[in-house]
């Protein structure tokens, strides 16, 4: 422990990604390095403790039993030091600096462009980074300040804002009703073709729901990212579910039975709590709130 604790927190960086990817490709893309500087830094962390920490392997690295027995003390210094950052920054009083927000990528993509300009009309003094991501950005290790969410947050010390529920609906191009025609009623879709997703089953469970048995394999063009999942739709590939304000806006699309009981999703605004007394994290938390609340309410 006493070796561990005159190490530079980059190089336990480096090693707990090392260990928790089991390569240093994936791990240098994991924490935006390069692989080169990745492994001098492996090699100066075994260097300083006096033992080999990994075994190397065809298909990567694996710890070998000195890393094992280090890594558990690793994570919890790397865990107090990014809690002694977050709370550093939480007493920051001043309105200028940056604050990073994720959200969805379908969210970043259709909803936070104009979002975002007229909040730096407002705050020309605050710099945004926008992270579009569909995983889960860890708020408490400062991989944002604020998460926009599509379900009510789990985590523990964040401060979570429910904006309310955005409707979702059922949409077809206008080329394809040309070519295939519009459902009529819900037993109709079955007769259609739908834009699905790949390894995601939320399409499909949404149809067993409505009482319309689906398989990964009745959806001819499938893709998990929802973004790219949407443009696919507007080309006419086939029937597709997005935000209804996102499909009610969009060139040539369609609304098709309106009716169609599909499930809201909930808007969440998320912060961790030592941020959230920030001026400008608290400033641009707000402008957020105010901007996606009429999204909701549409």
């Amino acid at each position: 422990m006493d070796k561990l604790q005159n190490l530079d927190w980059a190089l336990l960086q480096a090693f707990t990604a090392v260990a928790e990817t089991g390569s240093l490709s994936a791990a240098a893309r994991q924490l935006g390095q390069s692989q080169p500087t990745l492994g001098r830094q492996v090699a100066k962390v075994e260097a300083a403790l006096g033992t080999a920490l990994f075994i190397r392997q065809p298909r990567g690295l694996a710890l070998n039993e000195s890393g094992t027995a280090l890594y558990p003390l690793a994570l919890e210094m790397q865990a107090a030091a990014r809690r002694l950052s977050l709370i550093a920054a939480g007493q920051s009083q001043s309105l200028k600096g940056t604050v990073r927000i994720t959200a969805s990528k379908v969210f970043s993509h259709y909803n936070l462009p104009p979002i975002l300009t007229q909040i730096r009309l407002a705050e020309p003094d605050i710099q945004l980074e926008l992270a579009p991501s569909d995983s889960t950005e860890n708020l408490l290790f400062r991989e944002a300040d604020i998460a926009i969410r599509m379900y009510r947050p789990t985590q523990e010390d964040v401060i979570a804002r429910k904006l309310g529920e955005i409707k979702t609906g059922l949409f077809a191009h206008k080329s394809y009703i040309a070519r295939r025609g519009t459902p009529q009623t819900i037993a109709d879709i079955s007769a259609h073709e739908m834009v699905g997703l790949d390894q995601n089953t939320l399409i499909i469970d949404a149809m067993k729901a409505l009482g319309i048995p689906r398989t990964r394999e009745d959806f001819p063009v499938r893709c998990d990212d929802q973004a790219t999942y949407w443009e696919l739709a507007k080309a006419g590939c086939g029937l597709g579910a997005t935000q209804l304000q996102i499909g009610q806006r969009a060139e040539g699309m369609v609304h098709v039975l309106p009716e169609l009981p599909l499930e809201n999703l909930p808007v969440w605004l998320v912060a961790a709590k030592a941020l959230r007394q920030t001026p400008r994290i608290r400033r641009i938390y707000d402008l957020l709130a105010n901007a996606i609340k009429p999204l909701c309410d549409a």
